[in-house]
């Protein structure tokens, strides 16, 4: 009787890393991967492109949206990226993933008021149609993905090591990434777990 019992466990544990196995979402980018472009809506109506930074060395793709109190928590971080290295040669591009039906706060309209009231510098683009989110494998907002020159990816993840205080951060891991490659380096972090919501989408 025990050995059934026990060949029954040992069953049920293969049976679970294989349903596990199966189930790995392997849809998405990963680093090392060529970042697919996109031509999207930005807030001021004309239509954006990474081709559209014919002098970037770099991209830095961020989903992100109006509604989730993480993203409304890295916003400023966002602006002062994008005010130091947009220049350098990296800009930052925000994209809005989420599904205005599911979450009204985020519907275009809302988006252009939320970057008129912010002052955002970057590009604010409309996911609209949800097609490119799934393309890169963001699950959350903010979701950030950064590109070199010939748009591979060289880092996925979070913008730092504290969403919660700005002033408690210890590793800028987009920066120290940009500034390995400034130096002709991979960067040492290339990955991390993205820290926010959940991008919103009908259920089907």
């Amino acid at each position: 009787m025990k050995k059934v019992i026990n060949l029954s466990v040992l069953l049920i544990a293969v049976i679970g890393l294989f349903v596990a196995a199966t189930n790995i979402d392997t849809n998405g980018i990963e680093v090392g991967d060529t970042a697919p472009d996109f031509a999207l809506k930005n807030i001021d109506g004309k239509t954006i492109s990474l081709d559209s930074y014919k002098d970037a060395k770099g991209y830095i793709v961020v989903f992100t949206c109006n509604t989730c109190p993480y993203a409304v928590m890295y916003e400023q971080r966002l602006i002062e990226l994008h005010d130091k290295y947009a220049a350098k040669g990296y800009p930052v591009i925000a994209i809005n993933p989420n599904d205005p039906e599911v979450k009204p706060g985020d519907s275009f309209d809302k988006m252009k008021e939320r970057a008129a009231d912010k002052k955002f510098p970057f590009a604010y683009l409309f996911d609209d149609g949800q097609k490119v989110y799934p393309a890169y494998g963001a699950t959350r907002t903010p979701h950030i993905y950064l590109l070199d020159a010939k748009k591979t990816v060289q880092y996925i993840g979070a913008l730092d090591n504290n969403a919660q205080d700005a002033s408690a951060v210890t590793t800028k891991f987009v920066e120290d990434a940009i500034a390995a490659l400034d130096a002709g380096k991979k960067p040492e972090t290339t990955f991390t777990k993205a820290i926010g919501c959940s991008i919103k989408t009908k259920k089907s």
